[in-house]
């Protein structure tokens, strides 16, 4: 079967018409082709026995003139031939009503060599052995069958063919506003916001009406998260910053030292989950998909990381003519976060780019402690954390950093894989995007 509704549609158009042909040739041939066949070469079997019946009795001397009496009444062409140019059965492969002539002649009248049907369309002719002779006799081909049978169903496969053709037509274009509704929702899935005009039947203006409510719901929806998530987390930083100047005052007393200190470490706690929240409502506000380099991208990221003090080892950044489309901003703030988590749970950290014929892979792998093949689903989830697989202590955050790559390689119609690294031992993240 068809995967696709246009194959499926034209298969279910195809079939009905196929089998009635089917069905109107069989019943066609068996009541056109045999039974009018039949009648007709009752005659021209009686002729023909007629015939060969009376060259058997005729005197050798009168033969000739028999023959050519005989020819004149019958309406048959007859001539002698030697044995080095016998008739032989001959017919074309579109000649059914053939079969039967040459069935019932062979049947009902003795004598016959061959019969062809196929040297003259006009005549059938018969090859007889009477009297110790090889004779050739010409039958009009009306008396046998019905004249042309076969253009009937070439007019009939004709037309069946020709109405296919126009019907899948018409139906290509009722199905391409159903073509342009999908462009429409893979684009939405990827972050882009193509303009869909309802078109086409009810029942797909029906679908592509939902689809226009549904996206304008999940866009209020995001904007309303987005401007929720940033209103709280730029409104707690006034706070904190009068927290941190309250404390700044307090230094001056050395007996508050070491409970001064585990404040500024709980305030700068909090300022960090705050940037992760704003980084996180930052992820829906991603900039335009341009033409650009992957490897530029990953050599940015290796690059910032090694500014910030990580041991991180690089595979794969040679330069070369390699073009993607992608939003180098949010590719590249994903990796950022899948190069901190990898050197803050773990020593090193390796990050290599792998380019496919219609893929590109983006991978970070850590020595770290991994996480469990049936906790990698739950991890990419937001505000999820996997404290068996982390270390507390060196903060955990709120369990946005792999939900922000996720976010990040869907919409560019990608994905974000977790696996165990065969390199380091740890976890290993790849970003796959199609090219």
């Amino acid at each position: 079967m068809p995967r696709g509704l246009y194959g499926r549609a034209v298969l279910i158009l195809l079939v009905p018409i196929v089998v009635l042909q089917l069905v109107v040739l069989v019943a066609f041939s068996q009541r056109y082709f045999s039974d009018v066949t039949d009648q007709l070469m009752r005659g021209v079997r009686a002729d023909v026995s007629f015939y060969v019946d009376a060259l058997q009795e005729a005197p050798e001397q009168d033969l000739s003139v028999i023959v050519h009496d005989l020819d004149q009444r019958l309406g048959f062409m007859t001539r002698a031939i030697d044995d080095s140019t016998p008739v032989i059965d001959r017919r074309a492969w579109y000649d059914f009503s053939g079969i039967l002539i040459s069935r019932i002649l062979y049947s009902d009248i003795q004598g016959i060599e061959g019969v062809d049907l196929k040297s003259n369309s006009r005549s059938v002719i018969l090859g007889l052995h009477l009297n110790g002779q090889h004779i050739e006799i010409q039958v009009p081909r009306e008396r046998a069958s019905a004249k042309n049978p076969h253009q009937l169903i070439l007019v009939t496969l004709m037309t069946s063919v020709i109405m296919a053709v126009v019907a899948a037509t018409f139906l290509r274009n009722q199905l391409r506003p159903i073509r342009r509704l999908a462009r429409a929702a893979e684009a939405f899935g990827r972050g882009r916001n193509e303009p869909y005009r309802l078109a086409g039947a009810l029942e797909v203006r029906a679908a592509g009406a939902a689809f226009v409510d549904m996206r304008a719901r999940i866009e209020r929806h995001i904007e309303q998260r987005t401007l929720i998530l940033s209103g709280v987390s730029h409104d707690l930083r006034t706070p904190l910053t009068r927290m941190r100047l309250s404390l700044s005052l307090l230094e001056a007393d050395p007996s508050l030292a070491e409970d001064i200190n585990a404040l500024q470490e709980d305030l700068s706690e909090m300022e960090r989950l705050l940037d992760d929240f704003l980084a996180f409502t930052r992820a829906d506000a991603l900039d335009a998909p341009q033409k650009v380099n992957p490897v530029s991208i990953l050599m940015g990221a290796y690059e910032r990381s090694k500014r910030s003090g990580g041991t991180i080892t690089c595979e794969g950044l040679e330069l070369g003519d390699h073009v993607i489309s992608a939003r180098p901003d949010a590719l590249a703030r994903a990796l950022d976060n899948l190069i901190s988590n990898a050197l803050r749970y773990g020593k090193c950290a390796h990050v290599s780019l792998t380019i496919l014929e219609r893929s590109v892979v983006f991978r970070v792998e850590d020595d770290g402690p991994g996480i469990d093949a049936s906790d990698r689903e739950k991890a990419l989830q937001p505000f999820v954390r996997l404290d068996a697989a982390r270390n507390q202590n060196r903060g955990s955050g709120v369990g946005l950093g792999l939900a922000i790559a996720t976010d990040i390689a869907r919409k560019h119609g990608g994905i974000l894989r977790l696996g165990r690294s065969a390199r380091l031992g740890g976890l290993k993240a790849e970003i796959v995007i199609a090219r």
